[in-house]
């Protein structure tokens, strides 16, 4: 497993899907209490429409967790040393190692490959707080499961009691799919504690915000959640995406909801609808090299 070092010296456990002469980089953003290889079916789907996809273990999750709390997987959801803050630079950090490898492995005079953020969740807020600091750096954005980050449109509480008659995982919020829940429960690299308790409450307080004023125009933003997510759901969203139109001056902003599903819409029962809308809007933008295919490793 490849690492790269933040800031704090702490190592950045990731993980890459390469393909041959790709559209464009990928850089996926996972959630809270959870890891970068729960997307390995996302990165699947995204290779064979021709994209690059990159994904690492944030701070004090997945291996990177498990290094940093030297093999404790209690401590799992920790972040360590520079908290939050530091969690949000250091997945920038990894935005500047995939331009980097990007470039080591280009032909000479091969122009830049853009870099697309997709973040999930918890992911998907750290990806609207590297917008705000850092828009030139991404050349389209995607969030799912997400939320405004505001009182009153984020729900931070217990995610599972609307659904807690469904089963007794807890983790019945997540997906239509029983599956889901129950392999949720069973990896040894997940946790389910609230996120307040792993963050503590001034990290946590620090998770809200709003898009920043005077972003680049031109940035295509997609938004995908379901009609039943407790994070946020399509209040939530359609009010996002309307203060990114708003105050952020965003002319490029969809929103797809989709009815009935839960929190992870990569992970529901119509995920493959979910996949083929996620190519379908980054192929809008993002046009095939000429001369060349997708291939299907």
């Amino acid at each position: 497993m490849p690492t790269f070092i933040d800031e704090y010296g702490v190592p950045i456990v990731y993980y890459a899907w390469p393909v041959d002469h790709p559209r464009a980089i990928v850089q996926l953003v996972h959630g809270v209490g959870e890891h970068a290889l729960r997307y390995r079916e996302v990165a699947r789907a995204l290779n064979l429409a021709g994209y690059t996809v990159y994904a690492d273990d944030h701070r004090g999750h997945g291996q990177t967790g498990m290094r940093q709390h030297g093999g404790n997987a209690e401590m799992l959801g920790r972040l360590g040393p520079g908290g939050l803050r530091a969690a949000v630079a250091a997945v920038h950090g990894f935005s500047d190692e995939i331009r980097r490898l990007t470039l080591e492995q280009a032909e000479p005079g091969e122009p830049a490959l853009p870099l697309v953020l997709v973040g999930h969740s918890w992911g998907s807020f750290m990806a609207q707080m590297l917008v705000n600091q850092h828009p030139d750096d991404y050349q389209a954005v995607v969030l799912t499961g997400t939320a405004y980050r505001w009182p009153g449109y984020l729900d931070s509480g217990d995610l599972n009691r609307k659904h807690k008659h469904l089963g007794s995982t807890g983790a019945e919020w997540l997906s239509r799919d029983p599956a889901v829940a129950a392999a949720f429960v069973a990896d040894p690299l997940t946790t389910s504690v609230p996120l307040a308790r792993l963050f503590g409450l001034r990290d946590a307080a620090r998770i809200l915000g709003r898009p920043a004023r005077g972003l680049p125009a031109g940035l295509p933003l997609l938004i995908q959640v379901g009609g039943d997510d407790p994070v946020g759901g399509e209040r939530s969203a359609q009010k996002l995406a309307q203060v990114y139109r708003r105050r952020s001056g965003l002319t490029d902003v969809r929103v797809i909801v989709y009815p009935g599903a839960r929190h992870e819409v990569f992970n529901e029962t119509n995920r493959d609808e979910v996949l083929a809308d996620l190519v379908s809007w980054l192929n809008t933008y993002l046009p095939e090299p000429a001369g060349t295919a997708p291939t299907d490793d």
